[in-house]
């Protein structure tokens, strides 16, 4: 039987794209940050070594988080610029130097998919350890990727990246799941393609289309869950993943729930949390160690994590809440929220267009369509929003930003801003000074 391949996860992705979150990798769902899960999974798997491709910026916090990944030998390569997804690859080789002929699995770790596709790129490999086997995922609806083109045999000869509802080759997306048989030829072949003169960053997908001539690469089709945080509000789709996960009431010993309370449906309950009379946590839901759901409030299909206070009358729905986020009597609906942001009494981020239509959203000054008819706001770490601060659907706040009471706003915030609105008071009558 083939021994199971290396892993290598590329987790150096720049996460620009994710602003005003911070790095994706370390983003938590539930008790463990995203990295952290997708090795256990992995480990769980049977595979039992791996190699964690990061960047300058985000290998120390990686390097962190490795003891607490028992059960198999997990090293950290850098990518210094960001140059690709064939350079990042590259970063890894020094590492099995001295291994002999070795298979790789290459994923990243924003890829979030059900145990089920490992398991079939696995078996696929241990019954023909000599093809390069690549994940398709089967979709009658257009999606603006890479397509794989596959003979009726399921061999697969070429790709093309983002050709037009109209000029499919295939119903098979490409998602960053492959094995290939042979690191050698593969590094070879990359290394090549970055000695070119081409311009562009897929000189991966290029080396592949190349290989793709002389070696037998093969599609193992997939129809299961596929969540890719490449967006900020990808947080919520990732989100609901980890909720459809949550099987029962898991209530910890130490948490306190009043008779007076209400829990329904999958639902966990972290350590120490207190959920007082009156409120209801309607699952799926996740509320993490020492949170607090106060009198009243409302918490649904909504994850939020440890040391937060839900305060009284609050409504969170459909919503990721990070650590040591502040409500009270206000509406969290469709939203983010990074750690340690104040969302004041009669705050609330409204989440559907007045036409009803999709909600867009503008990164890096492009106006994108987020694909959803409700979305709220994104918030940054440390932003703090005074009273009755209402936010436009999807409208973005960035790290430490200050919103002053009253305050509508209708566009992003950028760090560190403080913005507010001016008022005038004016007295007429006896009451003129």
């Amino acid at each position: 039987m083939a021994e199971v391949p290396v892993l290598i996860i590329l987790a150096g992705g720049a996460s620009s794209r994710m602003w005003p979150l911070r790095e994706k990798s370390l983003l938590r769902f539930g008790t463990e940050p995203l990295l952290v899960s997708q090795l256990q999974r992995y480990r769980a798997l049977g595979f039992q070594q791996a190699i964690v491709v990061a960047n300058p910026e985000n290998r120390d916090d990686i390097t962190g988080l490795l003891n607490q990944v028992g059960g198999m030998t997990v090293q950290v390569a850098v990518q210094p610029e960001p140059r690709g997804m064939g350079d990042a690859i590259l970063r890894a080789e020094p590492l099995l130097a001295g291994r002999g002929p070795t298979a790789l699995y290459i994923n990243q770790v924003h890829d979030v998919v059900d145990d089920s596709l490992h398991r079939a790129l696995l078996d696929a490999y241990r019954d023909n350890p000599d093809a390069t086997y690549l994940a398709g995922y089967e979709t009658p609806d257009y999606f603006p990727g890479g397509y794989l083109i596959v003979t009726g045999e399921g061999r697969i000869t070429g790709m093309v990246e983002k050709p037009g509802a109209a000029n499919r080759p295939s119903n098979l997306v490409s998602i960053v799941a492959h094995i290939h048989q042979d690191a050698g030829r593969l590094f070879d072949a990359l290394r090549a393609e970055y000695a070119g003169e081409a311009a562009s960053d897929d000189h991966y997908e290029r080396a592949m289309d190349g290989l793709m001539k002389t070696q037998f690469y093969r599609v193992v089709p997939y129809t299961g869950v596929w969540s890719a945080l490449k967006y900020p509000w990808h947080v919520l789709d990732v989100m609901n993943v980890f909720l459809s996960q949550i099987r029962g009431q898991q209530v910890a010993e130490s948490a306190f729930v009043a008779k007076t309370a209400t829990l329904v449906g999958d639902v966990f309950i972290g350590e120490g949390a207190k959920i007082f009379p009156g409120a209801a946590v309607v699952g799926p839901a996740y509320v993490g160690a020492h949170t607090i759901v106060g009198n009243n409030s409302l918490v649904r299909n909504s994850m939020v994590l440890n040391h937060c206070e839900v305060g009284f009358t609050t409504e969170i729905a459909r919503s990721y809440v990070a650590d040591g986020c502040a409500m009270h009597a206000c509406r969290v609906l469709d939203s983010v929220f990074a750690p340690g942001v104040n969302f004041s009494a009669g705050c609330t981020t409204a989440n559907l267009r007045i036409d009803r239509g999709p909600v867009p959203s503008v990164v890096k000054g492009q106006k994108l369509d987020t694909g959803r008819d409700k979305l709220g706001a994104i918030i940054g770490r440390g932003a703090f929003l005074a009273v009755d601060v209402m936010t436009m659907p999807g409208v973005k706040i960035g790290e430490g930003a200050q919103v002053g009471p009253g305050t509508h706003v209708i566009r992003d915030v950028a760090d560190g801003v403080r913005i507010y609105v001016k008022q005038e008071l004016g007295m007429s009558g006896g009451d003129e000074a």
